[in-house]
């Protein structure tokens, strides 16, 4: 095998010494290089899964917290359009029962006037009487004058 490498002009102990040189500058470079580089993609990797995890979850919270909201206004606008129209209803019945106290009131105040009317009628039908009476005595009284 000697006289092969010699035919070619190779010379075997340079060629097991570049071997060697090769395999010390394949073990530095793969111990001082490749190993950090690997790590540094590795740790690279496991950064950008974590960001995309957590950006996949605020995502999620995000869609979650516009539900809320959404249900929180939906209910809000219901629980205050429920309280328009429970005020409204309390407006309405509280007018009716203002309208029925002023009717009730504006009764009172008819029949309290009606029987003052009637009072003073019956105050000027008894005055009347009395007037009749006394003109009546006086002509009556006139007359026997005259007779007598």
């Amino acid at each position: 095998m000697s006289e092969l490498f010699a035919a070619f002009g190779i010379d075997w102990k340079l060629l097991l010494v570049q071997a060697v040189n090769f395999g010390v500058l394949l073990s530095a470079l793969t111990y001082f290089l490749y190993k950090p580089i690997l790590r540094i993609i590795d740790e690279r990797r496991h950064a950008v899964a974590e960001g995309v995890r957590t950006a996949a979850e605020a995502a999620r919270k995000l869609s979650d917290a516009e539900s809320e909201s959404k249900n929180l206004v939906g209910a809000a606008s219901r629980e205050a359009e429920q309280l328009v129209a429970a005020a409204r209803s309390r407006a309405d019945e509280k007018g009716a029962e203002i309208v029925r106290a002023a009717e009730m009131k504006a009764q009172a105040v008819i029949k309290d006037a009606e029987a003052r009317g009637e009072e003073a009628k019956r105050q000027a039908l008894e005055q009347s009487s009395k007037e009749i009476a006394r003109a009546a005595m006086l002509a009556a009284e006139k007359i026997l004058r005259e007779k007598a």
